[in-house]
């Protein structure tokens, strides 16, 4: 499948705060990002969802802002959202037809395409990762994983730039997960993925821990995740 970039996309996030209530969620977040693979790691509750929703301009700022590829959310949202996709933890929660064929046309139509060229664009993907006898297929009888599967596909066909992942491989058997994740790996754009499984991040270039909305570590995966796994051990010992 053909992608829309060639070259790491710029994203820069200045002085970005998100408050529910009284709630901190993220607070005064300045990050600069030009690497193709990076991870967000934290325990649940450390701002990694609501950092990709406000990249995805799905969630408003209370103040900062936030550029992908030169074009602030929260100004121009439409051109935006048009650079990213977004996966969701539960696939459930993002896909809305009953089939697999409907679900894939649905973003290509909204792009402009009419109902005949979004289907050969559907059929042509499907063929691609050899599931092209899915396209009538009813969501309700695929697995976990199979649906995860549509949603990225779904996602890939409209072309983004900046992939967004939020624990894509939430409830979803080894072999499935290991296929998945060789899809990712084949991609060209740029990865932004969630997780709190230090494991996900081995071969990404960049990995940064949050928690409480502010960032505790930023670097290498392999240097990340010692800090991360040296404060949850000790977290769990006082915890006891």
């Amino acid at each position: 499948m053909e992608v829309s970039q060639n070259k790491p996309v710029e994203i820069e996030i200045s002085s970005a705060s998100v408050f529910y209530g009284k709630e901190r969620i993220l607070e005064n977040l300045n990050l600069s990002i030009k690497e193709q693979r990076v991870g967000f790691i934290g325990r649940n509750g450390s701002g990694k969802t609501t950092l990709l929703r406000i990249l995805a301009g799905l969630q408003e700022l209370h103040n900062g802002k936030v550029l992908i590829d030169g074009t602030e959310v929260a100004k121009k949202r439409n051109e935006a959202i048009r650079k990213v996709g977004i996966i969701f933890q539960n696939p459930d929660h993002q896909i809305i037809f009953p089939t697999v064929g409907e679900e894939l046309r649905f973003g290509l139509t909204q792009l402009g395409l009419n109902r005949n060229e979004a289907d050969l664009k559907v059929i042509a993907c499907l063929k691609e990762y050899d599931k092209v006898n899915w396209f009538e297929r009813s969501i309700s009888t695929l697995s976990q994983g199979q649906k995860h599967l549509v949603c990225l596909l779904s996602i890939l066909l409209m072309k983004p730039m900046v992939l967004l992942l939020d624990e894509p491989f939430t409830g979803i058997d080894i072999p499935t997960q290991r296929k998945l994740e060789r899809y990712l790996g084949s991609l060209k754009q740029t990865i932004i993925h969630v997780s709190h499984v230090p494991e996900t991040f081995e071969n990404y270039q960049r990995l940064i821990w949050m928690d409480e909305g502010v960032v505790k570590a930023d670097g290498p995966p392999k240097t990340v995740t010692k800090k991360y796994k040296d404060a949850m051990n000790n977290y769990n010992e006082k915890n006891i």
